[in-house]
């Protein structure tokens, strides 16, 4: 593809490289340094001048680290005349903060979005946001992937389909991505009715939906220290389900996550591949990999060809 460039940062290295090769590219030559204060420096080391260049970047942990990376990247790239500079970002940090909670709080997904177009994106490339109305948030396009398609691909090639499963939303915020899986999977669901006391904290209060007998499949957009997953676990247990699978795009698993997963009554525990593993992570036996890299690299495709990305979100 004519005067198209893909670069990475050193979040996803090899999630950006499966991305080139989807697209038929290869990676761009970057150099991402520290100097010896821990400053970031970053060097172009090929002509970008006049090209449609995407820098793909996931915003994990450690996210202040990555995002600095994305928008020195971008800056760069923007000094070098590039075209157009599109921020492909499968998992976008701080988007929980996407409104306030409490008097003079911040919004930082707001932020964060405002300095990344002053950094010199001229687009944004996200896979399943937090809130969807972080995409409001900026004054540019943003291209909104779901990761629901690609996760319940893989689900009936591992699983099947059918009303022996049932799909459950672990708060009432995620019936409507859980309603999508479970129509791609011709499944029932049924809603925990949640209560977040605070930061990382949540308990579970009662089911609303029938999983006895079933295969109940938990559907989130992400899983961070693995809480709410397992207090549903046990919830659904209780309530007479066969067994529990949870399925979610984001593999935060921060603090006591592995081990909350690994004690827990899973059965596994399936994720794509927007944040990469922790070596813990890796040595779970539960947890299940599939990648995104077709469904990013198809939107790079379309979006350079000037061509619809709609189709994708079936």
């Amino acid at each position: 593809m004519p005067n198209l460039r893909l670069f990475t940062g050193t979040a996803t290295p090899d999630l950006a490289r499966d991305i080139a090769k989807a697209v038929g590219t290869e990676l761009g030559h970057a150099i991402v340094k520290r100097f010896a204060d821990g400053e970031i420096q970053i060097e172009i080391q090929e002509n970008v001048r006049g090209s449609d260049v995407y820098v793909i970047q996931s915003t994990c942990p450690p996210a202040n680290e990555h995002y600095m990376e994305l928008f020195i990247m971008i800056d760069a790239l923007k000094r070098a005349s590039a075209a157009r500079i599109t921020a492909v970002i499968p998992y976008y940090g701080y988007a929980r903060q996407d409104r306030k909670v409490a008097p003079r709080a911040p919004i930082s997904a707001k932020c964060v979005a405002d300095l990344l177009t002053a950094a010199g994106a001229n687009r944004v490339l996200c896979v399943d946001l937090h809130a969807a109305q972080i995409q409001g948030f900026f004054n540019c396009p943003v291209d909104h992937l779901f990761g629901i398609p690609s996760l319940a691909r893989a689900w009936r090639e591992m699983y099947g389909q059918g009303d022996e499963f049932v799909c459950v939303s672990p708060d009432a915020g995620g019936v409507e991505r859980t309603r999508a899986f479970a129509k791609r999977i011709e499944s029932p669901i049924a809603i925990i009715d949640k209560r977040r006391t605070g930061p990382n904290e949540a308990k579970a209060l009662h089911l609303i939906g029938e999983v006895r007998g079933k295969t109940a499949i938990i559907l989130d957009d992400m899983i961070d220290t693995a809480g709410t997953l397992t207090q549903a676990v046990d919830s659904l247990i209780t309530n007479g389900a066969k067994k529990v699978i949870a399925v979610a795009t984001h593999p935060v698993f921060s603090g006591p996550a592995i081990q909350r997963i690994t004690d827990s009554q899973l059965e596994q525990v399936v994720v794509t591949d927007t944040i990469p593993l922790s070596e813990d992570a890796r040595k779970c036996s539960k947890i299940h990999v599939i990648t995104i890299a077709p469904v990013v690299a198809e939107a790079i495709k379309r979006i350079h060809g000037n061509e619809s990305v709609s189709s994708l979100f079936i």
